[in-house]
């Protein structure tokens, strides 16, 4: 079982099959290193039930992956006004020991508590997970979440209470796509837009080269490395099928030896024969199927005491481990956890990445710093995925509720200095690319540009991508007249403009226009709850960024521009 990279290919398959059956009987065997961590998410329905101004179900889901013990959870969600003022707030425990536990909060107007008006509230959920028993008692479940420190999952969303009044927004004509270009789709957009075209994307996926492409009627969570039914060409077949423009395969680098660990056993030559192929395999279905972009790489790193980093445009395997004669199993050698160097290999190589599902606390550090900023890595991270549907759902109807909000972390990444945009991908481990919800990552390609691995790189490099929940929305923000992704010099007046637009008739319901400072390491600020706003800036570095709510409580990210005040 060891020795997967075989040449054979009968002996391919028994080693995979048997790869299979050992994960059945052992799912701990699988993907343990790298997924197990406690995970908290929680859906906030936007809108009140029918006929009521706040009754409606939070759910929240917490689960703890290939756990070797069973695990107490502390878990408190607020109410928070738009100051961050707590409303409301509900405490609760529950047992971890075996499998996801869903917890239904009722919330009726019976149990609204003080006089709320209508407007816009933002629902808070902390959870923190230890092995034992759970906290019982409201005082045990508050010194659990303050003593906790990185170790807290913090996971908010917007929500409505009772009518709110919908922002003005500026006029916009939606920007090209291929959706217009479908038989079945909308008419073309109107003239006068941006000139560009946009193409969807899902920049976060596994398939059989790594632990993913598990067979949906099975498919429960990560494979046994190298055990999934299905690989690359599958996954790019699928997504197009299901209207996607760009998939990318982001295989786990240390699984390229058929193993979740160390395997002395492994061929490093066919690992290195892997890793090429999927390449081969990306490029081939881009030729044959023009107007979609098949991407292959790698996702560098692990979970504990790491961070995964998918690295876009990587013609080599990166690794850091070695069979038992010592040869790597790789084409480059990169040492595990050493963020500092790998950013100055990927800014040599001219490698573009995106911190996937990033933690406020606790990874890609640097000098002991999460997040720890390096000019190699401002030049080589381009994006930031503020959002993840649930690595292991296997819906495909594209009504998943298990999302995870990374806002705060993308925050604290601009902060530090990264010039870095959003993304919204999926992370999916089952054959169902693309298909377990409706966000997407918007790439803007020059009208009359052809959709390829070069133009998309290109369109990354800039920073003009938007991340979004709704496949059907557009958002773009502009600075002066710059599209978003740019970095300008400005003097006097900054006119900042989020235009919007959706081709299912959805509307706005909230637009904020954001405000960090690069390097201060600080909080970011609302500085508009319009869509258009003209500010002076202090003297300095500044970025800015829009994220607009829909009626349907979907969110969009603007890429953030930056500006030098002068």
């Amino acid at each position: 079982m060891r020795s997967i990279h075989a040449a054979s290919p009968l002996r391919r398959t028994l080693v995979a099959a048997a790869c299979c059956v050992a994960f059945a009987a052992s799912p701990t065997l699988a993907s343990v290193a790298d997924h197990r961590e406690f995970e908290a998410t929680l859906h906030a329905p936007y809108q009140a039930d029918p006929g009521s101004r706040f009754a409606r179900t939070f759910t929240l889901t917490f689960d703890y992956p290939f756990a070797q013990r069973n695990h107490g959870v502390g878990w408190r969600l607020d109410l928070l006004a738009k100051s961050g003022q707590v409303l409301k707030r509900w405490r609760g425990a529950t047992q971890l020991d075996g499998g996801a536990k869903d917890v239904r909060l009722k919330w009726s107007d019976a149990d609204s508590g003080r006089a709320i008006a209508d407007g816009a509230y933002r629902v808070r959920l902390q959870a923190v997970a230890r092995g034992g028993r759970a906290p019982v008692t409201e005082g045990a479940i508050d010194r659990a979440l303050s003593s906790a420190d990185g170790d807290v999952i913090e996971q908010s969303w917007d929500i409505v209470i009772g009518k709110a009044g919908a922002p003005r927004m500026p006029e916009f004509a939606a920007m090209a796509s291929t959706k217009a270009l479908r038989p079945t789709a909308v008419a073309a957009p109107a003239t006068g837009s941006l000139p560009f075209t946009v193409y969807y994307a899902n920049l976060h996926s596994q398939t059989s080269h790594s632990d993913g492409g598990g067979d949906l009627s099975a498919c429960k969570g990560a494979q046994a490395p190298q055990g999934g039914a299905h690989g690359p060409r599958q996954a790019y077949a699928f997504a197009r099928e299901r209207g996607l423009d760009i998939l990318m395969a982001s295989e786990h680098n240390h699984m390229y030896d058929g193993s979740e660990g160390p395997n002395p056993e492994a061929s490093p030559d066919a690992a290195k024969a892997l890793y090429q192929a999927g390449l081969a395999a990306a490029g081939d279905f881009s030729a044959a199927n023009p107007g979609f972009l098949a991407l292959y790489g790698m996702e560098w790193g692990v979970i504990n005491n790491g961070g995964h980093v998918n690295i876009l445009n990587a013609p080599e395997l990166l690794a850091w481990e070695s069979d038992a004669d010592g040869r790597l199993i790789g084409d480059t050698f990169t040492a595990k956890g050493d963020y500092a160097g790998l950013y100055a290999l990927m800014r040599q190589r001219g490698w573009l990445g995106q911190f996937n599902h990033p933690a406020v606390n606790g990874q890609f550090n640097v000098n002991g710093v999460a997040l720890g900023y390096t000019e190699d890595g401002d030049e080589a991270m381009a994006l930031c995925e503020v959002l993840n549907t649930s690595a292991f759902s296997a819906n495909t109807t594209e009504t998943e509720t298990r999302r995870s909000n990374f806002e705060m972390a993308c925050n604290k990444a601009l902060e530090a200095g990264f010039h870095v945009a959003f993304s919204s991908n999926q992370d999916n481990h089952c054959a169902n690319w693309g298909a377990s919800f409706t966000n997407r990552t918007g790439v803007l390609i020059p009208n009359g540009v052809s959709l390829t691995q070069e133009s998309f790189v290109e369109a990354v490099k800039a920073r003009r991508v938007f991340a979004t929940m709704d496949k059907n929305s557009q958002l773009v923000l502009t600075a002066n007249g710059h599209v978003m992704g740019a970095r300008i010099a400005n003097s006097g007046v900054l006119r900042l403009a989020a235009t919007y637009a959706n081709s299912e008739g959805r509307t706005v319901a909230a637009v904020s226009i954001v405000e960090g400072v690069p390097g201060r390491k600080g909080s970011v600020s609302e500085v508009a709850a319009t869509a258009e706003a003209e500010i002076v800036p202090a003297r300095g570095e500044h970025f800015y960024y829009a994220k607009i709510t829909q009626d349907d409580g979907k969110i969009l990210w603007s890429a953030p521009i930056w500006v030098t005040q002068e």
